[in-house]
């Protein structure tokens, strides 16, 4: 059984890590996907990923842009509809980090993190509701983080970005519900991606006693989240913020 046969889905933040898991288990599940990335080499990469698995019917590509570009979205996502003519699942996951003690904190990193995290939902979700309005059907699956309900020493402008996308989630989820819209947040806890690869074993050990379940998660654990928010199952849900952390934040 596919889950999202026949669905067009787009995932910023595509190429790499969570938001690669995503696209390539939305392709197993039948949708034909649309990746935003900064990365033409990954990029090319996942498309052909995807392409192993497709059936003839499904259809990949991606877009170069800096997501946090109001104009460069909004050209882009006129491209994604007039060649795919609607858009049934939106996931935001394109985000950064510029971990520094607020004190030390340049302004330069407190607004690209903030750009690229949060303003980058706005961007998206701005360019494409009026779409999903009409049609009277769509999913927005914003990827948040557990540093946003419980903050993070040196995360300042990463936790104020995944908290503000959870608030704006609960708010976008009020407006549109009425047209069967389904606005909802993913909390990934600590997860094994290229960032997490750069931590020490000391590092690692002191973020196990933090975790239940004593081990970091997978790419793939949020990904199986993402398609069940994509699909008729979570048609009832909407506004919530699901953490997916090993139990990190109970």
């Amino acid at each position: 059984m596919q889950l999202l046969k026949d669905k067009i889905a787009l995932v910023t933040g595509g190429t790499a890590g969570i938001g690669k898991a995503i696209a390539l288990s939305f392709a197993k599940e039948g949708a034909s996907v649309v990746i935003f990335g900064t990365s033409s080499e990954r990029a090319q990469e996942v498309v052909q990923e995807m392409q192993a698995t497709a059936s003839p019917s499904q259809k990949f590509t991606s877009k170069l842009l800096d997501i946090s570009d109001k104009k460069a979205v909004d050209q882009a996502i006129g491209e994604v509809l007039a060649e795919f003519g609607n858009v049934d699942v939106l996931v935001n996951n394109a985000g950064i980090t510029a971990d520094s003690l607020l004190m030390k904190m340049s302004e330069e990193e407190w607004d690209r993190v903030i750009a690229v995290n949060l303003k980058s939902v706005y961007n998206t979700c701005q360019a494409l509701i009026r779409s999903m309005l009409k049609a009277r059907k769509g999913k927005i699956i914003n990827i948040s983080s557990v540093v946003g309900l419980m903050g993070n020493a040196g995360q300042t402008n990463y936790a104020a970005s995944k908290a503000g996308m959870i608030g704006m989630t609960k708010s976008l989820a009020k407006e549109v519900a009425s047209r069967g819209i389904c606005v909802n947040c993913i909390a990934p806890g600590f997860i094994q991606t290229s960032m997490t690869d750069r931590l020490t074993e000391a590092q690692k050990e002191v973020i196990f006693e933090q975790i239940p379940m004593g081990r970091l998660g997978l790419a793939s654990e949020i990904a199986h989240v993402a398609v069940f928010l994509a699909s008729p199952m979570s048609d009832y849900i909407t506004g919530q913020t699901v953490t997916v952390d090993g139990g990190m934040v109970m």
